[in-house]
């Protein structure tokens, strides 16, 4: 039996998705509430491995459960919730077919970036978006100078130089960047990401939202391959991973993008 998951984390107290080696992990975590409940160990597998501090709200995953005990699917929601962290969530399981994969099924992820652009910093919510004070960023040229990174491109200026990709090139089908009073959304769709990739153009966009280079700097950025170029990758917090698209044949729920009001 093949099980898919939706979850939802906060990723603030994790150094990402990926299980690392003393070094607290969201899949240390699941895999260990899933242990209990299918008495035996799980390896699972997710849409995307999320960085240290970066958040989800429809993350997917999936497992193979092929224990002796017969176990509903709805024994999986409500059994993981029992034994994860409050900053952990299950919010729906499925049982899928076995050629289902939560990575390589996939053919779209939906990252947000939520930004507080005011003069005083956030008392609630404060870990969960990311906070630029001072001087009103224009979300209309951070908008426009994002439509340059459109279409399958070397992203090669927005990976980390730790980055393990085997090819720099990704499709961004998606780029908006919208206001709603002192909040700025910058939302981005790609087939997939690399390493970083969201945060650097964040980052690179908040230049040309202060004012400091010219739209046209991001398409000068793109061309020149070269991340040495670009300005400093933006906080980790107010990163979200807010959707995981499949083939409508699986049947994976989905749901309001989020977070929260947004």
């Amino acid at each position: 039996m093949r099980i898919a998951l939706g979850i939802e984390y906060d990723g603030s107290n994790y150094q990402g998705f990926q299980r690392q080696y003393r070094l607290a992990s969201i899949q240390e975590c699941l895999e260990t509430a899933i242990g209990k409940i299918a008495d035996c160990s799980t390896e699972i597998y997710c849409a995307g491995r999320t960085d240290a501090g970066v958040s989800a709200t429809q993350q997917v995953i999936h497992f193979d459960y092929n224990g002796a005990k017969p176990r509903k699917v709805s024994s999986w929601l409500t059994g993981c919730n029992v034994f994860l962290p409050p900053d952990i969530s299950v919010k729906w399981a499925k049982e899928v077919p076995d050629e289902f994969h939560a990575r390589f099924s996939a053919f779209e992820r939906t990252y947000r970036y939520i930004i507080l652009n005011s003069h005083s910093r956030p008392a609630i919510m404060g870990r969960g978006i990311s906070f630029y004070p001072g001087k009103r960023l224009d979300e209309r040229l951070m908008h426009e100078a994002g439509q340059y990174l459109l279409g399958e491109n070397d992203f090669s200026s927005f990976r980390a130089s730790e980055c393990q990709s085997k090819t720099p090139f990704r499709n961004i089908h998606k780029l908006t960047v919208t206001r709603d009073r002192d909040y700025i959304v910058v939302e981005i769709s790609a087939n997939a990401f690399l390493h970083h990739m969201v945060r650097n153009i964040v980052g690179d966009l908040l230049e040309v939202g202060y004012h400091r280079r010219p739209k046209e700097w991001i398409k000068e950025l793109l061309d020149a391959r070269d991340r040495t170029l670009g300005g400093e990758n933006a906080q980790p917090n107010g990163l979200y991973l807010v959707g995981v698209a499949y083939d409508p044949s699986y049947g994976i729920p989905s749901e309001p993008t989020g977070p929260l009001w947004f």
